[in-house]
């Protein structure tokens, strides 16, 4: 179709992915100013960017003493007791949440093994499931998040039994994969939980998808609203913190009642842990690594950081500054042709596949569908556009100790070592830091939750005995790290008043996105602005020069409006 013909479409045929009524896809009143304060200074504009946490917070407290938690907390104890599995299902951001969820249930029952020999049996308890595979988590599958159908087929593949439960999340409450997964395992005679961050209301009112969800009465509801995200559109912020907390607690707490512990008080862990990170010291701790970090980048650097027991959780943000800020993604080994992403991330320790076996705890689940499989869901998927997102496709990125001479041969590539409380103390994983890092031409150690290094996060609330999956501080290192992701972004120009501006158009919820963000900041029509983005996309494409970053779509066409103007 030609431009014209597309923005048509969109505009009439594509009206349930128009989400501009959604507060998730609303940009805060209380971060307008994000670009000019990051612009201003480190410690402003963090200062910014964290007024919207305190909304989790007060969503939090309501929560965890409201009757579907209760529900939530009781169903996740008693499945794993009864010998049933729990299920994570998420897509984009939630889809990596989930498989973080899963692989801090499996790490945390094999570091207590030898105090808990009877964990052995509940290791195999908690599943995940995301959109597109385990592949998903290195790099995003184009468009499989539109589809009912693959979440539905991805369920069937689990063999899953009325004995399981499954956990869907979805920051918006209209992914139309992960709402399938809901579906699926009701149909299948299975407890379903469903967690969000819009209002239920607003949802049933407006998606027919969300609606036949939120009233179906085998699938249990946990409205997680907290208002709009610090940056608009990027659900990887305050929506994943809500649904990290309130998730990671009712399996957090499943563990304590295995293993005869107290209860913790997430909703005062977790008030605590955010009034610590909004204290001044710690403010200008983050501020003077997300300074370096910056500057390494607009300087044509590299960073490759190294990082073992918390390797999901810093891969999950690396990941995601890909689709947020349009960064070149991670890259295959023996790609010639992809440019080099700007940040990876690596396992000092072990090489790739032992990499992952030890992060996840198990073999990667990826999905091994044939054009068969693709026809008999009738995605009308191309048969020469088949993704590519199998086991073998996953391994061919080197996440482990494998050299990687092509992120040292500029002056201001930098390896950064990024230690996480205790892991300060672990000889063998100083001593192959060490190693790995000799080749690079600046080496940085970070620590998060521990002193020393060169930069240090050390003034915050550790995990207690009685917080067996460390969920506290799995919370504070994704506070920290998609501060430094967004803020770093934002003073590299890569973010327009409070909006993702730098936004990748892989699908329909993005390219929705893209038009609301020129109507809003252009101050013109949203039909217009389809047009536009739609003819802006094309000369894009067509202008694309392998091997080097592509051009954003959405910035070009900001461009051509603020000219208009002048």
């Amino acid at each position: 179709m030609t431009p014209r013909e597309q923005a048509e479409d969109f505009l009439k045929n594509q009206t349930q992915f128009h989400l501009g009524f959604l507060p998730t896809e609303q940009s805060s009143p209380l971060t307008r100013t994000l670009e000019k304060d990051f612009l201003g200074s480190s410690e402003k504009g963090i200062r910014t960017l964290q007024k919207p946490d305190w909304n989790v917070v007060e969503m939090a407290v309501k929560c965890f003493a409201g009757t579907a938690f209760q529900k939530l907390d009781q169903a996740m104890f008693q499945t794993i007791v009864s010998g049933g599995r729990v299920v994570f299902s998420g897509c984009g951001a939630t889809g990596r949440l989930s498989i973080l969820l899963e692989s801090m249930w499996r790490t945390s029952c094999r570091k207590l093994l030898k105090q808990h020999p009877q964990l052995q049996s509940y290791r195999n308890s908690v599943l995940s499931l995301m959109t597109g595979g385990d592949y998903a988590l290195i790099k995003s599958v184009e468009s499989f998040e539109d589809y009912q159908i693959f979440g539905r087929r991805q369920v069937r593949d689990l063999h899953l039994t009325p004995d399981d439960m499954l956990v869907a999340i979805t920051e918006g409450g209209e992914t139309s994969s992960v709402l399938g997964t809901a579906q699926e395992a009701a149909d299948l005679g299975l407890k379903v939980f469903l967690l969000f961050n819009n209002p239920a209301s607003l949802l049933v009112e407006k998606l027919e998808r969300s609606r036949k969800a939120i009233q179906d009465p085998r699938i249990t509801v946990l409205d997680l609203f907290c208002g709009p995200m610090a940056l608009a559109g990027s659900t990887r912020m305050q929506a994943t913190t809500s649904e990290q907390l309130i998730a990671g607690a009712a399996l957090e707490r499943a563990l304590c009642r295995i293993l005869h512990m107290d209860l913790p008080d997430h909703a005062a862990l977790f008030t605590e842990l955010v009034h610590a990170l909004g204290k001044e010291e710690n403010i200008q701790s983050i501020a003077q690594y997300l300074d370096f970090e910056s500057d390494t980048f607009r300087n044509g650097g590299k960073i490759t950081y190294y990082t073992h027991e918390f390797l999901i959780d810093v891969f999950t943000d690396t990941t995601e500054r890909s689709p947020t800020f349009m960064l070149p993604p991670f890259k295959a080994s023996g790609d010639r042709n992809a440019p080099e992403p700007w940040a990876m991330v690596k396992d000092p320790l072990l090489k790739t596949a032992r990499a992952w076996d030890w992060a996840l705890d198990r073999p990667p689940r990826c999905l091994n569908w044939t054009m068969r499989d693709y026809l008999e869901m009738n995605a009308g998927i191309n048969p020469e556009k088949i993704p590519h997102i199998q086991e073998k496709d996953f391994l061919q990125f080197e996440i482990g100790c494998e050299p990687c001479p092509e992120r040292t041969q500029n002056s201001r590539d930098c390896a950064v070592a990024v230690l996480i409380g205790d892991e300060t103390g672990n000889q063998e994983l100083l001593h192959a830091l060490q190693a790995q890092t000799r080749p690079f031409p600046n080496v940085r150690t970070w620590t998060i939750l521990a002193e020393g290094g060169d930069f240090s996060v050390s003034r915050l609330p550790r995990s207690k005995e009685n917080e067996p999956l460390r969920l506290m501080d799995h919370l504070a290192v994704k506070l920290i790290l998609n501060t430094v992701s967004t803020g770093g972004m934002a003073r590299l120009g890569r973010i327009s008043g409070n909006w993702m501006s730098w936004v990748s158009l892989s699908n329909k919820k993005l390219i929705d996105r893209g038009i609301r963000l020129l109507s809003e900041l252009g101050n013109i029509p949203y039909p217009d602005a389809c047009l536009l983005l739609m003819e802006t996309r094309e000369e894009c494409l067509q202008n694309a020069t392998p091997g080097q970053d592509p051009r954003c779509a959405v910035q070009e066409a900001l461009k051509k409006i603020n000219s208009a103007k002048i």
